[in-house]
């Protein structure tokens, strides 16, 4: 971090790594265990122990570090940083997805970089499966479920159905 006022939560950028809140809570996880291994090196360092090794960063801390332009150097501002990704955590906007199938980690993150560009920039998704589900998706926020699924689509439309079947039988 800089000299610049510490940020808050509210002001983060998750990272296209960055999913689900799984992926937020082991980014929280992976902040308390460097803060530890920092802190342990710190005492090393001045019991006079030539290991100087610093902490393995995972890619998704790597990116969220950069992205967000904070360094990890200050006992203050890492603990400060740890508390606001807790924060970040609890308060992150959820969108519950059901999909037909398992989606693949490169759909969900195109899936959660648009749904940052035009919903919230720090929405987060959690998948679900439902094999019953033909085509589509439901989807479930903290107020509101809606399907987006063909079943959903075809829902009350029976008779045109029916009507647009029966004129193509007629055309033979």
């Amino acid at each position: 971090m800089t000299d610049a006022p510490i940020k808050t939560y509210v002001d983060f950028v998750l990272p296209s790594s960055i999913v689900t809140k799984v992926d937020v809570s082991r980014l929280v996880t992976e902040l308390e265990r460097v803060d530890t291994e920092i802190a342990a090196l710190m005492i090393r360092v001045k019991a006079g122990s030539p290991d100087r090794t610093m902490p393995v960063l995972s890619e998704q801390l790597t990116e969220f570090l950069h992205q967000n332009k904070l360094r990890l150097d200050n006992n203050q501002e890492r603990a400060e940083l740890i508390k606001q990704v807790r924060l970040l955590k609890d308060k992150v906007p959820v969108l519950h997805m059901t999909f037909a199938v398992p989606a693949d980690a490169t759909s969900l993150q195109q899936l959660a970089q648009w749904v940052r560009t035009t919903v919230h920039p720090q929405a987060v998704i959690v998948p679900g499966l439902q094999p019953g589900l033909v085509a589509g998706v439901y989807l479930r926020t903290p107020n509101h479920v809606h399907d987006f699924s063909l079943r959903g689509a075809l829902n009350g439309q029976h008779d045109a159905l029916v009507a647009e079947l029966e004129s193509y039988r007629g055309s033979k």
